[in-house]
């Protein structure tokens, strides 16, 4: 199999977009992942009016159904989530495209591909920031210093009260995955496993009320299940200076290969992967 993409946090940037396009069109990958934060920032389109706007029509179903006409049958597969900075009241129109042939909707679903089965999640652990559509707790009822609980921030759609006290990721992937055999499977999420080299924000010497912050940010839930069930690999987003602050964007645990997308400079950050041999990955900025 030809290399695969994976992109991530591309935040509605148009330009990274047109980038994307136009290498997809000149390599035809027969897959393309999108991890997440694919779209204009909610809070800000919320804030400044902008909610009429649809981005998700308008402009990425518009783009991708071009591409689609001009390269006919090399037109890959493209799986994608939504991520924390995404609002959820545009996922019918996510969804809507999918069924209209633009991409396939991967959160909380298994794919087949080509031998191989794709899992996507969305989910990522408390956070500072306001939105809370796509956050869940971790392993457990708790948010670090600095963060807004589930049930404390802004939702865009309806969560019940039940929901947002209890629901967890280690549950969710418990659920999503079942009793699956993972090693010819990969996981697109958002959020990336704890401890390592995608997690690392720029919280150094930073406190909340005298407790200094924890500069790792991804998810336990997520690391543990990793290292117990060993997928093929895993892809992930969501942390912008991680990789700036580590210089690393892939890790080995075991049989599984992580794989990080995030960039807080101005390229598109774009990795290059054959899912026969994911640890051969290749990151580039265009």
């Amino acid at each position: 199999m030809k290399d695969c993409f994976f992109a991530s946090d591309i935040h509605g940037d148009t330009d990274r977009y047109k980038k994307l396009f136009r290498l997809i069109e000149a390599e035809r990958p027969p897959a393309v992942f999108l991890g997440g934060d694919i779209l204009p920032g909610a809070v800000m389109m919320l804030s400044s009016g902008f909610q009429d706007a649809d981005f998700v029509n308008d402009f990425l179903f518009h783009g991708f159904s071009e591409l689609k006409k001009r390269m006919g049958g090399k037109y890959p597969r493209v799986f994608l989530i939504l991520g924390n900075d995404d609002g959820r009241f545009q996922e019918a129109a996510v969804m809507d495209a999918a069924s209209r042939g633009a991409w396939e909707y991967a959160h909380g679903r298994s794919i087949p591909f080509e031998g191989i089965t794709v899992y996507g999640y969305s989910y990522v652990p408390p956070t500072p920031f306001r939105l809370k559509d796509w956050e869940r707790y971790d392993v457990s009822r708790y948010a670090d210093p600095g963060c807004i609980h589930p049930e404390d921030g802004v939702h865009t759609i309806p969560v019940s009260e039940s929901e947002l006290r209890y629901a967890t990721i280690r549950e969710d992937l418990e659920l999503l995955a079942d009793g699956d055999d993972l090693s010819r499977a990969i996981f697109l999420f958002h959020s990336p496993p704890y401890g390592t080299s995608l997690d690392r924000a720029a919280l150094d010497g930073k406190t909340v009320d005298h407790v200094p912050l924890d500069v790792h940010v991804g998810s336990m839930a997520i690391k543990r299940f990793i290292e117990k069930r060993q997928p093929l690999a895993t892809l992930h987003g969501h942390i912008h200076e991680s990789v700036r602050l580590t210089g690393s964007w892939k890790e080995v645990y075991g049989t599984t290969t992580i794989l990080g997308a995030a960039h807080d400079g101005p390229e598109l950050a774009l990795i290059r992967f054959n899912p026969g041999k994911p640890s051969d990955a290749r990151r580039e900025l265009v």
